[in-house]
């Protein structure tokens, strides 16, 4: 199974505000460090707050943090919130199935079932889980870090 962009960019935006807490961290800061397009993560912040996983804040002083504890977030229901509208196989989507065997084809079940064991798999991970004691991750987090990496690159 493959993850969308978005659901990428999702997960290391709330491993980036995790690796932070009580503090707000800028658009800027996640997409240097975590070497994403602003334009794509303004997206991806967009949806987690509506989705209420992140706090948003505008202005001079502004930023973003958790809206949730991230023993809270579970990375399964994350998935599934990002990943709704994304079919599986083409046989999924409501519109554009071309496939002339979708109501006799048994793949279609082995592949439900697939991705009901991969989300269930997920859904035992947190983002504390991701994040708390990975003590090399914090590292690469950091924005100075991040900042002299971009520089002797």
């Amino acid at each position: 199974m493959r993850i969308t962009k978005r659901t990428n960019i999702a997960v290391r935006l709330l491993m980036y505000c995790a690796a932070h807490p009580g503090k707000l961290v800028t658009k800027n800061q996640i997409a240097t460090c975590c070497n994403i397009s602003e334009n794509h993560l303004a997206q991806v912040i967009n949806q987690l707050s509506q989705l209420g996983y992140l706090h948003t804040q505008r202005g001079r002083n502004g930023g973003l943090s958790l809206a949730k504890a991230p023993g809270d977030i579970r990375i399964g229901d994350v998935f599934r919130s990002v990943e709704a509208n994304t079919p599986i196989a083409e046989c999924f989507a409501d519109a554009d199935n071309t496939c002339p065997f979708t109501n006799a084809c048994r793949l279609r079940e082995a592949l439900t079932k697939a991705a009901a064991a991969f989300f269930a798999e997920l859904d035992d991970v947190t983002l504390d889980g991701l994040v708390c004691g990975n003590e090399a991750l914090i590292a690469m987090l950091n924005p100075s870090q991040c900042n002299q990496d971009r520089l002797s690159a």
